[in-house]
């Protein structure tokens, strides 16, 4: 039977070892019956256990390669990842600057699981200044958000980023010292709601890829933007739960464990 599968750009890196990046992308975006294009923002080499070399894409290949994309199909969503430069920032801007009613999603990806650094101050300034303003779901991480605000309280922050721009933040608390990791969720007209999940017991690699890019799924798919949230995080920890470790450090979420649920 013939399905509609929406496209779903994805601005990522590339991961060599299978478990972030683009490839996380498409595996979520699959799952969500969503067809995946890609566009390459940063070559890596690293491993199971952390990112040893990050190797920015050219600026205007990456403006080239989006444009040929987006003229050919049509895209429902974008969701933004591993930027690594903030001339790939201005890069990604003015492509959207041409689409402004797209829904985006941004995973601003500031450094690796394994704790390795991928962003400096310019490219900081340049994701808020130039990005969080074309922001529909801005997904950081408690660190991401802390670094992005400049402040230290968490609730805080989500109001300074929605200030700067994003209409829904989710700041996610598997970096926080908590029993239960607190997702929390700040909304248009100061709403806030709180997601709380059990803390699974390993370190995973590629967990923010997964939430973004399944967000950016069901947007998609033409779901506002709190109920895509909230379907997310639960495909997210359903994953992270059936999660494998196919090297030697980290887990990779399973993001196709209900093809084995299935079978």
């Amino acid at each position: 039977m013939h399905k509609n599968r929406p496209v779903v750009l994805s601005f990522s890196g590339h991961d060599p070892s299978g478990g972030a990046g683009v490839q996380a992308d498409i595996e979520a975006l699959i799952s969500h019956q969503c067809h995946a294009c890609s566009v390459i923002t940063a070559l890596t080499e690293q491993d199971s256990r952390n990112v040893k070399k990050l190797i920015p894409q050219q600026p205007q290949d990456i403006i080239d390669q989006a444009r040929t994309l987006m003229s050919d199909f049509t895209i429902a969503a974008v969701k933004i990842g591993l930027l690594g430069h903030h001339e790939t920032v201005a890069a990604i801007h003015s492509i959207l600057s041409e689409y402004p009613r797209l829904p985006v999603v941004l995973d601003p990806v500031l450094a690796a699981g394994g704790g390795k650094q991928l962003s400096n101050a310019p490219l900081v300034d340049s994701i808020v200044q130039l990005l969080l303003p074309m922001t529909t779901v801005l997904t950081p991480n408690s660190e991401e958000a802390r670094k992005l605000a400049q402040r230290d309280d968490l609730n805080l922050c989500g109001q300074q980023l929605q200030n700067q721009g994003a209409d829904f933040v989710l700041i996610t608390g598997t970096h926080e010292q908590s029993q239960q990791v607190h997702n929390r969720l700040f909304m248009p007209d100061q709403q806030q709601e709180t997601f709380n999940w059990q803390r699974l017991p390993q370190h995973y690699h590629g967990s923010g890829c997964t939430l973004a890019s399944t967000i950016a799924a069901l947007l998609a798919h033409g779901l506002d933007p709190f109920t895509a949230i909230a379907e997310a995080q639960e495909y997210t920890w359903h994953a992270l739960q059936a999660a494998y470790r196919p090297g030697k450090a980290q887990f990779n979420p399973n993001r196709l464990f209900w093809m084995e649920e299935n079978a």
